[in-house]
């Protein structure tokens, strides 16, 4: 559902503008950079892991799909159409 899906984007980019921010902090703090891109890394893999799986907080409000319609026997099929000519320019 598009609720469930806007819910998903908004903790997997929190969790990233967070992790983010705390890599550069930690990495500016201890002047490693490698430690910056591993937060991040980490921030990454967690967002994956709670915003991939179908979790069922993502499912509460599931789409109205309309039924199934038969085609009736005074509709043409669409193999059974001639082709449309279009005007040359």
């Amino acid at each position: 559902d598009y609720k469930g899906q806007k819910l998903a984007e908004q903790i997997f980019q929190g969790i990233i503008l967070v992790s983010a921010i705390i890599g550069f902090i930690y990495g500016y703090i201890t002047e490693q950079f490698g430690w910056t891109v591993y937060i991040v890394m980490a921030g990454f893999a967690l967002s994956c892991l709670l915003t991939l799986p179908p979790w069922p907080m993502y499912r509460r409000n599931p789409l109205k799909w309309l039924p199934v319609q038969e085609l009736g026997a005074e509709e043409k099929k669409p193999a059974d159409r001639k082709p449309k000519r279009h005007a040359k320019s």
